[in-house]
């Protein structure tokens, strides 16, 4: 059986590009998230086995609602996304408990390994 998994990005078409790598290769995309703040809500809704996490996104960013699903569930397995040149806020979001990061733009395998890596 697949993971769950929850994607959150504000930009659809990343949320697209991910879901696609990752339908095909057997895990279950359960739901999306356009900010931190709906990333948190579907979170604790949906309890997915891993939620790739974007770390710059509008109302709440990435590293805000790690730390909020880390609150919530010690056990939560997240893995953040962005862009080249965030080298600080990579290790700010790996001290919050982040398992891994993978950075824009996607390549396939890259995401796959990560996701892997982290829940098998």
């Amino acid at each position: 059986m697949g993971k769950n998994i929850l994607i959150c990005d504000d930009a659809a078409f990343m949320r697209m590009m991910i879901k696609d790598i990752l339908s095909k290769n057997g895990y279950n995309v359960v739901g999306e998230a356009e900010n931190g703040q709906k990333g948190l809500e579907k979170y604790n809704e949906l309890k997915p086995d891993l939620v790739l996490m974007d770390i710059t996104m509008p109302e709440m960013d990435g590293i805000a609602a790690l730390k909020a699903i880390k609150a919530a569930d010690a056990n939560a397995k997240v893995i953040m996304c962005s862009a080249m040149g965030q080298q600080a806020m990579v290790i700010e979001s790996i001290q919050a408990g982040a398992k891994d990061f993978i950075v824009k733009p996607f390549q396939a395998d890259r995401v796959l390994e990560a996701v892997k890596k982290v829940v098998g």
